[in-house]
């Protein structure tokens, strides 16, 4: 799960959790105790920003320890390795295309009424709401939640030489609560304190979070309305250019990489022969662009615009901003990377890894849902697959595994 964070706290979940993970102990009755104390002592730092007794007590009823799956996550946060064309399958692919029209379809007078207020594509806010909670459906897996004072305690008190992101953000959670806008109970989120259907944490939620249904509560956990509403004046806040695009792909001339990171007008990058892959020409050539290889120069370039780094805004990685790019405009029905990604010999593309879980399926091995995404349950009915044919059983995905099963 993407955890959201703003220009100020970009890059924390990875800091954070390399310094933690030397810090946390087992959890036992005396690590308990400690953050029982730690938990009654902290009600003064919390009541000098304004939060009541009973705001605190209804926010740490029946808390008796920390979170011990909130240590475990931010103790075990390895290293992103994903290459770009499997980050980009697991998020932009037919499966999360069709949700993705379906809720258009489904809140089209929303998505209509925000875009006219927030001038905010509508597809942009559908794309963030899959990346964030898979159209929230994340929501409704109640092991998968934390309660965010625990949660955020936990953190606060774990380690405190990184505690002062959790000590913020728990003040921010206390307010929420105190506001009413949700209640102890449903104040939930992930490890490190995301919230909702559009995973806000508890600071920018007092920045950005709207009340669109008008029921006087902004509450981005049960109200669709008012998450995406919450997205949308986040991006229009943060310089969303109505009407404009993120950027466009683009075919690199000879020896093009070396220009990789600089700005220029999209003239002069046409100028430099750099080219659509449809051989349209760019709009609003006085428009500047920065120059992204995400898979070096073997692979598609992009021409970014300031959209793009908008959508930064909502997470700092390029990987993250391209995914919400390209599956807002596959949802519209245009787009798509039309150049190869440089995939190692024997690996699939997005449509075969459909059509191997499909075959899986079919075959009685798999029982998820296909979308592309090969989780421990894909990997087991592979696994399976892999012995009964005399492969060697690694769980990994491949050409070989395919073609056998066609």
């Amino acid at each position: 799960m993407t955890i959201f964070r703003t220009k100020r706290f970009r890059g924390f979940v990875f800091s954070f959790a390399a310094g933690l993970a030397a810090a946390i102990s087992p959890i036992d009755a005396q690590a308990d105790a400690g953050f029982k104390t730690w938990v009654a002592k902290f009600y003064e730092t919390a009541a000098k920003s304004g939060i009541s007794r009973s705001t605190y007590d209804k926010a740490f009823a029946g808390v008796t320890g920390p979170d011990e799956e909130v240590l475990e996550k931010a103790a075990y946060q390895p290293e992103f390795k994903s290459k770009i064309w499997d980050y980009l399958d697991s998020r932009v692919n037919p499966y999360t295309v069709r949700i993705g029209r379906e809720m258009a379809a489904k809140h089209h007078g929303t998505l209509a009424a925000l875009e006219r207020h927030y001038g905010v594509d509508r597809n942009i806010l559908l794309a963030i709401w899959s990346m964030e909670s898979n159209y929230g459906a994340v929501l409704e897996k109640p092991d998968r939640l934390h309660h965010v004072p625990q949660a955020l305690a936990t953190l606060a008190w774990a380690d405190q030489s990184r505690a002062k992101f959790a000590r913020a953000q728990l003040i921010a959670a206390l307010k929420i609560l105190q506001s009413g806008d949700i209640s102890a109970k449903h104040l939930t989120g992930s490890w490190a304190g995301a919230m909702g259907h559009t995973q806000f944490i508890p600071t920018s939620y007092l920045l950005y979070a709207v009340d669109a249904d008008g029921n006087g509560k902004r509450d981005i956990w049960n109200s669709v309305p008012d998450a995406l509403a919450t997205s949308a004046n986040l991006l229009a806040k943060n310089g969303w250019q109505a009407g404009r695009t993120w950027g466009y792909e683009a075919v690199t001339p000879a020896a093009g990489g070396r220009y990789e990171g600089q700005t220029k007008t999209l003239a002069e990058w046409a100028k430099l022969g750099f080219q659509r892959p449809d051989g349209k020409a760019f709009p609003r050539g006085g428009d500047r662009a920065t120059l992204k290889l995400m898979a070096g120069a073997e692979g598609p370039a992009f021409l970014m615009l300031s959209n793009f780094f908008t959508i930064k805004r909502y997470n700092a990685a390029d990987s993250y901003a391209l995914a919400v790019g390209l599956l807002a405009d596959e949802i519209a029905g245009h787009g798509g990377v039309q150049q190869d990604w440089p995939r190692p010999h024997g690996t699939l593309d997005i449509k075969e890894k459909f059509e191997l879980q499909t075959r899986m399926k079919a075959l009685g091995y798999y029982e998820g849902e296909v979308d592309g995404n090969f989780g421990s349950g894909s990997k087991a009915a592979i696994s399976t697959i892999q012995q009964r044919l005399g492969m060697q059983p690694n769980g990994e995905p491949s050409q070989k595994l395919l073609q056998a099963l066609r």
